[in-house]
């Protein structure tokens, strides 16, 4: 059993879990892996993944894992992934490894834009929904909704960089909380406390999920093990390095229109 680190870029793709007729990071790993000739039926022997990104969610730290050749290493499985969808380390496992079960934490990380913003209301927010809560206003799960959240904030030019950490998270829970989070910050709402409630949220009184782009999977535990990181796999990486250039010349771009327009 081999586990493997998975960077992507998920605004081409319908979320990560494999879906028919259309682009999912994992069907573009099954292919590779089809190609390799290390995939023969449904899905690679022992496979499991860390987690289920929604459409549009990236990450740094994906990781699955599965029974392959010794062979196939991260430089190996991206010779047939998109350039999209990068593996950039991995890491020997027992047996009975299960890249779902066995982690012991998960992080996710937000880049809000909100140039007005109060950083007082937003940090005070987070301090309210860190620790042990039941979310079930900010997830539409109706089992397994109490988490226990470590939140950090900070900040980087007109961005709120949000960051949150538990031993698994719900359906959409780490977008609501910075969808109720950028709310307060602007002073659209201040009932944390109703929303943490047994009380029942919906319509108006509900909360949004915010966009999914800016959402990046940063980081998944595995106490009892040491990622390798491959360093030609690293190098070749850095095509998300160019993919954030041209956004960013993208944005200036815009930004020149938008100042016309504006005037």
């Amino acid at each position: 059993m081999r586990a493997f680190r998975l960077a992507y870029d998920g605004t081409p793709y319908h979320g990560f879990q494999r879906q028919p007729d259309v682009p999912t990071v994992e069907g573009e790993l099954f292919a590779a892996l089809t190609r390799l000739g290390v995939r023969s039926g449904t899905r690679p022997d022992g496979y499991a993944a860390a987690g289920r990104t929604d459409a549009g969610v990236s990450a740094v730290a994906q990781t699955v894992a599965f029974h392959c050749p010794e062979w196939l290493s991260p430089r190996a499985l991206n010779s047939e992934l998109p350039g999209a969808v990068r593996a950039w380390a991995s890491t020997e496992t027992s047996a009975d490894f299960h890249a779902t079960h066995d982690a012991t934490e998960r992080e996710y990380t937000y880049h809000l834009w909100a140039p007005e913003a109060s950083l007082d209301r937003a940090s005070a927010a987070l301090d309210a929904l860190a620790g042990t809560h039941d979310f079930h206003n900010l997830t539409p799960d109706d089992e397994l909704t109490t988490r226990t959240l470590e939140t950090n904030l900070s900040v980087d030019g007109s961005y709120l960089i949000i960051t949150l950490r538990a031993g698994g998270f719900s359906r959409q829970l780490v977008r609501r909380v910075v969808g109720l989070v950028e709310a307060v910050a602007h002073a659209e709402r201040d009932d944390i406390d109703r929303v943490l409630s047994s009380e029942e949220l919906s319509g108006p009184d509900g909360v949004p999920n915010a966009p999914p782009e800016p959402l990046v999977l940063t980081g998944v535990e595995y106490p009892n093990l040491s990622f390798e990181r491959d360093s030609t796999a690293v190098k070749n990486a850095r095509i998300f390095e160019t993919k954030r250039i041209e956004r960013e010349t993208g944005a200036r771009t815009a930004g020149t229109i938008a100042k016309i327009v504006k005037n």
